[in-house]
């Protein structure tokens, strides 16, 4: 049996808590932080050496947090037009 985990357990949004940005649950670590250092490295070693407290749950709740972002965002598309 597969239990589905979900994400939204692992990163809060508390105004207390780095002004309300959304946090990595039970540390005052950013999801922008994580996505911003992905970004630079795919591979978690430095990530994880710098911030032991993170998990591999914890990044996939990051990426989690920001797909869910995109998915929900609204596009208003602009008509195409050619450059001279």
């Amino acid at each position: 049996m597969h239990t589905q985990q979900h994400y939204q357990d692992r990163i809060v949004v508390n105004p207390q808590i780095l002004v309300g940005k959304p946090v990595v649950k039970g540390t005052r670590i950013p999801v922008e932080l994580v996505l911003e250092r992905l970004e630079e490295d795919t591979d978690t070693t430095l990530l994880f050496e710098d911030y032991p407290q993170l998990t591999d749950e914890d990044i996939k709740a990051c990426l989690w947090y920001a797909k869910e972002l995109v998915k929900g965002e609204e596009v208003y598309p602009t008509p195409y037009r050619p450059t001279a």
